[in-house]
């Protein structure tokens, strides 16, 4: 028999009738009609919020306030390449860098992500560096060994 639209029927147990509670004790559900004994859910439209946990401290006061503010949502992250990386490139003879040379000697890992420079070192060689940022000492020191920054 092939399934269609107008031979489809429903499984024995996805029709349940409810169980029927709250009619006297001829039901066989006795006094308290599988609700217990007094309180608010006992009556009828009794309804407790889902989080309220009974006098229990609630969730809310037990966790710790969280402290700052974090801009995590529009941060922009860089991959961060120092002077000594360049002064080594300069020293196997790569005088033009940019983000494609970095990622094939290895000095970044990630092909997605903006590169700054950083000046924590000194350079000798007079290379040209194509970045999207770099810190002032970074660009100071590369035009003192007359080298050449562009900001992308």
């Amino acid at each position: 028999m092939s399934l269609s639209t107008n031979n489809l029927k429903a499984t024995a147990w996805s029709r349940m009738k409810s169980k029927k509670v709250g009619r006297g004790n001829g039901s066989w559900k006795w006094t308290y009609s599988t609700r217990g004994c007094k309180w608010q859910n006992s009556r009828s439209g009794g309804w407790v919020a889902p989080w309220f946990e009974w006098g229990q401290t609630p969730l809310f006061r037990r966790l710790p306030k969280l402290k700052g503010f974090s801009n995590k949502l529009f941060k922009k992250e860089y991959s961060v390449v120092n002077l000594n990386n360049l002064e080594d490139l300069a020293q196997n003879g790569v005088l033009e860098i940019d983000k494609n040379i970095l990622l094939e000697k290895r000095v970044i890992r990630k092909k997605t992500l903006d590169v700054k420079l950083l000046g924590n070192w000194e350079i000798t060689k007079a290379v040209t560096i194509k970045v999207s940022k770099a810190s002032k000492s970074a660009i100071e020191a590369v035009e003192k060994a007359w080298g050449k920054v562009e900001l992308i």
